[in-house]
């Protein structure tokens, strides 16, 4: 028997929806009964006998229902109808038993919901310079189609160039409130990123969002706080960490004005926390990562997969480091960072300091320098994360931190790429678990990109190893006890990078059958090619699948014929996203 629009959209959402749904009406009977979740050894996600029984799907928790006059108007009635059914809210479930739903035991353990919720990053420029929501009705439409599609919520950029450009203390929010009213009013959440960082100059940047003038003013008067390298390069995506606790900025330290800026961002949006505002991901460095700027890609500098390039050489980081050499009883130490490591676009083995043989990285010498410098980097992520924590406190939302995939040459001894970024991460040294133990510290979700690759994907001359890396960092978040989750580094629409993703998120890397999986997954990003026929089908399906979770039996066949009529009856709204957001 052919089955209505409300039915086919109804198996897709993992809901049950009476027959006849009316425009503008809410059945009493379109409820959705979420069903036990039994464990079951992660499935093949491939299904090679299609005749074969089928376990019944796995529902997904019902959604937040949006009122009538709430729906675009370009939509049919019928179609209208479906969607809301789609996003239909079972009258059983209260709002404290939804938030439940997504809490977090200690070590990143769901208490109830199964699967991984799936984020979508929103356009760079999503707020315009002028402070209002870029592309109004692409995004409307945008937003709409996301949350028909099961996807949780969103990751904004919340831009510290934007809203305090003027002058200290003046936070002007217009665009980004009317934005996060966009995401309340399609029952979407919202991961907001504290982006103290520029925008430009970095893999994926699309527009040129620098820091607040009068923070570029002081530069101009100091350019020690800016990053700098051997060579004297100055490096603006990102203040030096070298003076974080100093009054340079007008009066306050660097840590004082991401403060403050976190503390107008809860006063301003606390009717949004807790609900809406899900998550607070605290940025830190260049492109909101805990990391130095060590592979610039701006003007040519940096080009993959080179070694990139230390830097320590501002006199602020100078001063730390001779004040360290000083402590250890080593002064001479304490003049300059090492100059034998080449430049950024060397090679490990081109260089005397990150050779395999000899290299001075495994001297007396280079642990004490690599020592300081990745303990630099934590000491900066603390101090933070310690304001962020606290500002939060009681909020309802996960505070989170973004860690970069550095991939490239990690097969080789010293892991060059990883040294000059700040990770202390060596053939004989686990860098990323002092990372996840001063996270745990702080109660913080430790984010990670990359999530897509695979090695062989990858130039083996340069010995990249992503899914090693992945599988190193889901180990050091597990033993430090410590929530994962993931990014794709790059833009990716086929299955084969989807596959790759569900595999990665289920967190079976040691080959145990730990109840553990990512705690969230951020999708990079929301665009027109996102919105093609073949993308969006691809998308849905994997969507589906994420959310179902590691102990799913259906096979990926399955799923995408489901996403395949999902597609079809939704294709007027995918459509009109694709071509708004073109224009």
């Amino acid at each position: 028997m052919a089955l209505n629009l409300a039915h086919q959209i109804g198996s897709l959402a993992g809901t049950q929806i009476a027959a006849e749904v009316t425009t503008g009406e809410q059945s009493s009977s379109a409820t959705a009964n979420v069903s036990g979740v039994r464990k079951v050894p992660l499935a093949n996600l491939r299904c090679n006998a299609p005749g074969e029984a089928l376990s019944p799907p796995i529902l997904t928790p019902p959604l937040t229902p949006r009122s009538a006059e709430n729906r675009p108007a370009m939509m049919s009635p019928s179609l209208s109808a479906a969607c809301q059914a789609f996003g239909t809210l079972s009258p059983l479930e209260t709002a404290e038993e939804s938030s439940a739903s997504v809490a977090w035991k200690e070590g990143g353990k769901k208490e109830e919901k199964k699967g991984v919720p799936v984020y979508v990053m929103m356009p760079l420029d999503s707020v315009t310079n002028g402070n209002t929501v870029n592309r109004k009705k692409a995004m409307n439409a945008s937003l709409h189609a996301l949350k028909s599609a099961g996807v949780e919520g969103i990751m904004i950029d919340v831009w510290w160039g934007l809203v305090e450009w003027e002058a200290p203390g003046a936070y002007n929010w217009g665009g980004y409130a009317e934005l996060l009213e966009m995401a309340k009013k399609h029952g979407l959440k919202v991961q907001a990123v504290m982006s103290f960082h520029q925008c430009g100059g970095n893999v994926g940047d699309s527009c040129t969002i620098p820091l607040p003038k009068w923070v570029t003013g002081e530069i101009e008067k100091d350019p020690d706080l800016a990053y700098t390298d051997q060579w004297g390069r100055r490096n603006y995506e990102y203040l030096s960490l070298g003076c974080d606790t100093l009054p340079v900025l007008k009066g306050r330290t660097p840590v004082q004005c991401y403060a403050d800026f976190m503390r107008a961002f809860r006063d301003n949006f606390k009717h949004l926390l807790g609900d809406t505002i899900v998550e607070i991901q605290v940025g830190m460095g260049p492109a909101g990562e805990l990391r130095y700027p060590s592979y610039p890609e701006a003007n040519g500098t940096w080009k993959f997969p080179g070694i990139g390039a230390f830097q320590c050489y501002d006199k602020y980081m100078l001063s730390s480091l001779k004040a360290a050499a000083e402590a250890a009883g080593k002064p001479e130490w304490g003049s300059t960072g090492p100059t034998d490591a080449g430049h950024y676009n060397n090679w490990p083995e081109d260089t005397p300091f990150f050779k395999k043989e000899g290299g001075g990285w495994n001297t007396p010498y280079g642990e004490f320098f690599l020592t300081w410098y990745s303990q630099m980097l934590l000491e900066h992520g603390a101090r933070i994360l310690s304001s962020a924590t606290l500002i939060f406190d009681g909020a309802g939302v996960k505070i989170s931190v973004k860690v970069a995939g550095i991939h490239w040459h990690y097969g080789t001894r010293s892991h060059a790429p990883e040294l000059t970024a700040g990770y202390y991460n060596t053939r004989y040294r686990d860098g990323y678990l002092p990372i996840a133990q001063m996270l745990a510290r702080h109660g913080a979700v430790f984010n990670f990109t990359c999530i897509e690759m695979r090695d062989h994907e990858q130039p083996q001359d340069a010995l990249c190893a992503p899914e090693k890396l992945v599988k190193q960092v889901a180990l050091a978040t597990g033993a430090a006890q410590v929530p994962l989750a993931g990014e794709n580094a790059l833009p990716r629409y086929d299955e084969y990078a989807h596959e790759q993703i569900l595999r990665a998120s289920s967190l079976n890397v040691d080959g145990s059958a730990v109840d553990r999986e990512m705690c969230a997954f951020t999708y990079l990003r929301m665009n027109p090619s996102l919105f093609h026929p073949d993308n969006w089908r691809r998308f849905v399906a994997f969507v589906k699948k994420m959310n179902e979770g590691k102990g799913a039996r259906r096979c990926w066949e399955e799923v995408e014929r489901e996403a395949e009529q999902f597609v079809h009856v939704t294709q007027p709204f995918i459509q009109e996203a694709a071509v708004a957001l073109m224009h």
